[in-house]
């Protein structure tokens, strides 16, 4: 018998050994997964949609933003969509995207996040919610912006940056695409702890506490975030409506019909 407690004890530190080896990984790595920065997009910047290049300065990076101004020559303030893409995009890639929303009346601004393209320093969940907040700010200053009229827009990674403005800044309403409940719900998949998620992202929390009206829309075959993520948040939420789509994370059409409907009916359009 001891020789079979030998081999037992044996097994079970190896074993202890390799699954403590595969969270030490995970806790090392879940920075690069959440946020797998792209290079940066060749091409045009954002002169070529009548817009303007922003620099954003935060106590921890340097961020670019591109703000697209209303088309159509309005001359009062308009309202905004502040919006935040996904974990492996880039700022450069949505300026065509939102030429209908800019056809409506409204400005958009893209905010990169930090270390993503030509920003500086590195993303985390307090980075980007510094980067979001700097964005809003510079915005609200100006006078061809509507600061009661600003919306906030995420997609995928992007829901979590706006749920974390809504904490810092108010928003005259939320529309959150693909987005998940929080990172460390996320993280249960892969076997991680909640206590060792870097940067939480609870966005459920954040849609409870938000009072204005919110918009999820969500793919129902999305294969990177269940819809059930989705359900979740509009279960939490006060004042939200939930679409689903037949579609998964990456090829949905862009949602303009129900977002022009969901603007108009808050009086925000």
């Amino acid at each position: 018998m001891s020789g079979l407690r030998a081999v037992l004890l044996q097994v079970g530190g190896v074993a202890g050994a390799a699954i403590a080896g595969y969270l030490i990984i995970l806790y090392l790595v879940q920075r690069s997964v959440l946020f797998p920065a792209p290079i940066a997009a060749a091409g045009a910047g954002p002169e070529r949609w009548n817009g303007e290049r922003v620099w954003l300065t935060t106590s921890a990076a340097r961020v670019e933003a591109w703000f697209l101004p209303a088309l159509g020559g309005e001359r009062q303030a308009t309202p905004l969509v502040i919006f935040a893409h996904g974990n492996a995009e880039l700022i450069d890639l949505w300026p065509d995207e939102f030429e209908v929303p800019r056809r409506w009346g409204m400005a958009v601004l893209l905010v990169e996040y930090p270390g993503y393209g030509r920003s500086t320093g590195k993303a985390s969940e307090a980075s980007v919610a510094a980067a979001m907040a700097a964005a809003y700010d510079w915005a609200g200053s100006r006078p061809d912006v509507d600061r009661d009229r600003i919306i906030g827009y995420g997609r995928s990674l992007g829901g979590a940056a706006v749920c974390a403005l809504a904490r810092e800044r108010r928003l005259a309403a939320m529309v959150l695409e693909s987005t998940f409940t929080s990172v460390r719900a996320m993280a249960r998949g892969y076997g991680l702890p909640a206590f060792m998620v870097r940067d939480p992202f609870d966005n459920l929390a954040a849609v409870r506490g938000f009072r204005g009206p919110l918009l999820i829309l969500h793919g129902d075959r999305d294969e990177v975030i269940p819809p059930e993520h989705s359900r979740r948040l509009h279960q939490a939420a006060p004042r939200s409506e939930l679409e689903l789509y037949p579609c998964g994370h990456n090829d949905c059409a862009r949602p303009w019909p129900r977002l022009h409907r969901f603007l108009v009916a808050q009086g925000l359009l």
